[in-house]
């Protein structure tokens, strides 16, 4: 497998009807571009019959390699496994319901080869309920742009070209695959988009529901947090401790004073409120020294390093 240009990651869950049309397409797409490459196609422990469906295709096609998940993980795991298994240089991810259409892959490595680290496709046409699903995809898409500093049309769309050395220190998690777009940026990517075609399903229905909302919610402040203060969380945590701490002092200093001459300060609600401050401020401080030792953990016991160069220059030239 050494030497592979590209490999494409699909995550499968119950799509056995739409399998071999997938594996047809891919292959009528990428084949006549002379390019080296694998198709990793990861069964999510899909309950219908993908895996046997996917086992059969694997004998008969020398570019397919199959993943079978031991159950089912969510997207974000599939995707997670498939990035892992990939040998390409170029990785290039799609969805395995036949709305993303493989003919654009070739678009998108045209231009990632023009010194882009991503390239996310934008549905700009997109084939699906208005209210539903449009409306919603468009609200997260802005929401998300303002939240990550990195502004996208469509970061609900699978099909992305990714360089590897982008993906090889990403950890995925929850529902973070939709994310990849700014956990590159904050790596130091250089990330741009394309308009790509979206079909409508041809088969089976949507895996999406609305507990999705809330999961995608809670992992995009993860991602501002990671983007914010991943090097440096006691900044946000030791900051508001000191900031309640110093308001526990005035209102503290406040209520001594009027008690020394004389008044009752024992039913005033501010001895509650600086009490609480108090408590509040030294807890977060201390959550700030923990989350200093956590992330020092993280980035030494990986070898991780904080920084990310893209390339030396030696004579003058870039190696």
């Amino acid at each position: 497998m050494a030497g592979l240009d590209l490999s494409v990651v699909v995550p499968l869950y119950n799509e056995e009807e739409s399998l071999p049309e997938l594996v047809e397409q891919l292959l009528s797409a990428l084949r006549p571009t002379g390019e080296h490459f694998e198709l990793v196609l990861v069964n999510d422990g899909s309950t219908d019959a993908t895996a046997a469906v996917l086992e059969r295709i694997s004998a008969d096609v020398p570019e397919l390699v199959g993943v079978l998940l031991r159950k089912n993980y969510g997207q974000t795991a599939a995707m997670a496994a498939g990035f892992d298994v990939a040998q390409g240089k170029v990785i290039v991810s799609l969805d395995g319901d036949l709305q993303n259409d493989p003919a654009d892959i070739p678009l998108l490595l045209a231009k990632q080869r023009e010194g882009f680290d991503l390239v996310s496709g934008w549905r700009h046409d997109r084939q699906d309920a208005e209210l539903q699903r449009k409306l919603p995809s468009r609200i997260a898409n802005r929401i998300i742009g303002r939240v990550t500093g990195v502004r996208l049309h469509d970061y609900g769309c699978s099909l992305k070209a990714y360089d590897r050395d982008v993906l090889a220190d990403m950890r995925l998690y929850g529902e973070l695959h939709r994310f990849l777009p700014a956990l590159a940026f904050i790596e130091g990517a250089r990330i741009t988009e394309v308009k790509v075609n979206h079909r409508a399903r041809q088969y089976g229905t949507s895996k999406y529901g609305i507990d999705r909302t809330f999961r995608v919610l809670m992992d995009l402040l993860t991602v501002w947090f990671m983007k914010r203060f991943l090097t440096r969380p006691m900044y946000v945590f030791g900051f508001g401790g000191l900031i309640a701490i110093l308001l526990s002092l005035i209102a503290s200093s406040y209520l001594l004073a009027i008690k020394l001459m004389g008044d009752d300060i024992g039913t005033r609600p501010l001895l509650i409120l600086a009490v609480v401050l108090g408590l509040a401020g030294i807890q977060l401080f201390c959550f700030g020294l923990l989350a200093e030792l956590l992330i020092r953990t993280y980035h030494e016991s990986q070898g991780r390093p904080i920084y990310r160069i893209r390339a030396t220059l030696r004579g003058g030239r870039a190696c």
